[in-house]
């Protein structure tokens, strides 16, 4: 069961002032960001025009990741703080420990290629609820795993003292507030109010997570729990229609295929530095990160004064994810039977002119 450092959640526990919830929230931003890369990854390595329904769900969740890194941005905003993308200390090493200890330290995250492995020993474990209901791939009983602390428990720390300490009317600038035609008004819009920071916090523990009692967001989605395990099962999750089970992983299956017909066999957590100088492969990963870095600026920006903005760097998304592929159907120089996958490193601008 996936756990989170508790000291971060006594941290928003003993807060008595605003300003010390933003060391917090700049927490969150960087977890919500940590999972991206990984899910990607898989996602990049489904070869083209195979595995449509995974890729899909992956896709679906990366958006809804994305979705809550803005909203962590826009409530660190709200609270007066200024949240930071740009830095070098912000993109995690992979493989490495997800920010605030999560899972601890012998959970280590990487960048790999897709496997039913990787869906359940650790996208499954990312996203866990307190309380994971477990339902049945046939129709019998469900039961519930005991309760531990997760993610959505840092969370609801962070609101409950929001709720506590907060004016009604939150004193950051509302001008630096984000939204998009991305995304529908009713899960990214400014927030002004301890209200909207109180409901914005449950927009991202219920698509996490899902609800208490069921694995649905208030939108009526599976939370990205229940879609990593439908991956897992290779069956969608449906109402059953037998009580008291609710739902059971009994409906359309998904196909999955994972030989080398349906997936790249990436070299786990490529870098860089591994690749032959002047290779094309090289080339390549300095393309993808030097789009990479230049979406992590042009986020930083976003949120620090050009809100505007969002919706031109999800351009820039699409040009890491046109980089990405041309990686993974390369395969890795001097290492047979493997393809090169992205890195997702930090790499400045100033590095590409002196390489």
């Amino acid at each position: 069961m996936l756990k989170i450092d508790s000291k971060y959640v006594q941290m928003a526990q003993s807060a008595t002032e605003l300003c010390e919830l933003h060391f917090l929230v700049q927490k969150a931003i960087e977890l919500e960001h940590s999972t991206i890369p990984p899910y990607l990854t898989a996602m990049y390595s489904l070869i083209p025009r195979t595995n449509i329904g995974v890729r899909t769900i992956i896709h679906s969740i990366v958006v809804e990741e994305m979705l809550h890194m803005t909203i962590s941005a826009n409530i660190l905003n709200a609270l007066g703080g200024k949240p930071k993308i740009n830095t070098p200390d912000f993109v995690p090493e992979y493989p490495g420990n997800l920010p605030m200890g999560i899972g601890g330290s012998g959970f280590i995250v990487g960048l790999e290629m897709y496997s039913k492995d990787l869906v359940k020993n650790i996208f499954m474990e990312i996203e866990e609820p307190e309380t994971p209901i477990i339902y049945p791939t046939t129709l019998m009983a469900k039961a519930t795993l005991p309760t531990f602390s997760t993610i959505g428990i840092f969370y609801k720390a962070i609101q409950a003292k929001i709720e506590e300490i907060a004016p009604d009317t939150l004193p950051g600038d509302p001008a630096l507030q984000v939204t998009s035609n991305f995304f529908a008004s009713n899960l990214l819009y400014p927030i002004l109010t301890k209200e909207d920071a109180i409901n914005a916090i449950n927009i991202i523990i219920d698509q996490g997570e899902g609800t208490d009692d069921s694995p649905l967001d208030e939108e009526g989605e599976l939370a990205h729990y229940y879609r990593f395990e439908e991956l897992y099962y290779g069956r969608k999750l449906v109402k059953s229609p037998l009580p008291p089970y609710g739902y059971s992983f009994t409906g359309a299956s998904i196909a999955i295929d994972t030989s080398l017909t349906g997936v790249y066999p990436l070299f786990p957590n490529t870098k860089t530095a591994m690749l032959p100088d002047g290779s094309e492969a090289k080339n390549r990963m300095n393309e993808f990160n030097s789009s990479y870095y230049s979406l992590l600026a042009g986020l930083h920006d976003v949120f620090n004064g050009k809100p505007n903005d969002l919706d031109k760097n999800i351009g820039t998304m699409y040009d890491i994810k046109l980089a990405a592929e041309k990686l993974c159907a390369m395969p890795f120089p001097d290492k047979e039977g493997y393809h090169v996958g992205p890195s997702f490193e930090y790499v400045s601008p100033t590095a590409f002119l002196l390489s």
